[in-house]
């Protein structure tokens, strides 16, 4: 057999799950605005989707908390994001938690096709339970990246966005203004 480009196995593209998760204020969208810069920096064809009820900081960017932005698609639901990801190389998700049930059936269905997938969202609700579909994708990914952030109250590392405002609601969109990153001990404490 001839060597030619086309034969051999490591130019083929390789889809793949990644999620990198955490408390709030921990990096997890600057940490995927990173691997997104960095894919577009390699010429890769890159999307990125955020569920649009997040418009905090921009109604078609994803923003960390530093403002670090990248422009993205908002979507209402998970199909949409198949169906606008055709021809890619890598998917980026931000705020995963706040999709519905079938984005980790779109997650693979695209690392099927070949394509990288890198989702960020919340872990655990401010609560201290798993959120929304954040399971799920942690089982189904090659590679689960755990950020944490600075408990405010102590300095260690932190454990759960703990709510401050008065609300039962599981979705309650925010920022410093309504929650705080606190560790297992602090947040043992508050509740």
């Amino acid at each position: 057999m001839i060597y030619s480009e086309k034969n051999d196995v490591r130019q083929q593209r390789r889809g793949s799950i990644e999620v990198i998760c955490g408390s709030m204020f921990s990096g997890k969208t600057e940490e995927l605005i990173r691997r997104l810069k960095r894919a577009k920096f390699a010429k890769l064809k890159v999307e990125i989707f955020k569920p649009s009820i997040d418009a905090r900081y921009s109604d078609d960017e994803v923003v960390s908390h530093d403002r670090t932005a990248i422009r993205s698609t908002p979507v209402d639901s998970s199909g949409s994001i198949l169906l606008m990801a055709d021809d890619v190389d890598v998917v980026g998700v931000d705020e995963a938690q706040f999709f519905d049930e079938g984005l980790p059936e779109v997650c693979t269905q695209l690392a099927n096709r070949g394509v990288r997938v890198i989702i960020a969202g919340l872990d655990m609700d401010f609560r201290g339970l798993p959120f929304g579909v954040m399971p799920a994708l942690c089982a189904i990914a090659e590679d689960v990246y755990k950020v944490h952030a600075i408990c405010v109250r102590c300095g260690a590392l932190a454990y759960v966005s703990h709510r401050l405002v008065d609300s039962e609601k599981r979705v309650l969109i925010g920022e410093t203004a309504e929650y705080e990153p606190v560790c297992r001990d602090c947040y043992n404490k508050l509740v």
